[in-house]
């Protein structure tokens, strides 16, 4: 008998639920966006998300299911602790449908020197002119610490962790997606500037360009996320896909 009376009704996920979000995970694993550590997850409700099982994301195979986890309450047994960002997110944001938890190598490295990437690329636009960069550079392991992490994420697709990755959320599972894959690519172009001996301050997107780029039509978010999954050895189309 479990001391989370939201548990104890929690819904159970549906199968193509489980296939996409491990789809994600191998996707996210196999795009060097995360290693042995990283997460990912998709609501379900209002009340529970599901997050992926708690393994290298890469390594997720076929029937290894994710778990269902209430949005408010305490975490089940097996559930990595840092999950608790998740609840977080999903509870300050209605709108979130889906946050990962990654470890991009070049978003490692700006982070250790207290740097985001700035948008100077189309990808980059999606992030606005700022990034929010969470300065401890520790494991996330107590609801207070998560909160203030969401609190600071606010609306923003991503928020930097010092020494630690990322976190992004998205309005889709495919958006999540693709925004990590957008993140590490906008962390590469910044470190090639910098590494360039070009001046940083320069090359900035306008305004109006950020605005005017930041493109939502023409399934942006689902061709990145068939060009993610291909070869997945559960991948499959969607039957019916939206523009966000």
């Amino acid at each position: 008998m479990t001391n989370n009376p939201a548990a104890e009704r929690a819904p159970t996920a549906d199968p193509n639920t489980q296939i996409e979000l491990r789809q994600a995970a191998r996707a996210l694993g196999n795009a060097g966006l995360v290693h042995a550590y990283g997460h990912c997850s998709v609501r379900l409700d209002e009340q529970y998300f599901l997050v992926c099982a708690p393994e290298p994301m890469a390594t997720l195979a076929p029937g290894e299911d994710g778990n269902v986890v209430a949005i408010k309450g305490e975490l089940p047994a097996g559930v990595l602790g840092e999950v608790r960002i998740h609840q977080h997110i999903y509870r300050l944001n209605p709108t979130t449908r889906a946050v990962c938890r990654i470890m991009p190598p070049s978003i490692m490295t700006l982070s250790t020197q207290r740097l985001t990437p700035r948008a100077r690329h189309g990808l980059a636009a999606y992030f606005g002119d700022h990034i929010p960069l969470w300065e401890d550079p520790r494991l996330l392991r107590n609801d207070g610490e998560a909160e203030r992490l969401a609190q600071q994420m606010a609306a923003h697709p991503a928020i930097v962790m010092r020494g630690n990755g990322a976190v992004v959320q998205g309005q889709s599972l495919y958006q999540a997606v693709a925004y990590c894959w957008y993140l590490e690519d906008s962390a590469r172009v910044e470190l090639a500037v910098r590494n360039s001996g070009l001046d940083p301050d320069q090359g900035l997107l306008s305004a109006t360009e950020l605005t005017d780029r930041q493109v939502f039509s023409g399934r942006v978010f689902e061709r990145m996320w068939r060009h993610l999954t291909h070869n997945d050895p559960e991948r499959c189309t969607p039957e019916k896909t939206v523009d966000l």
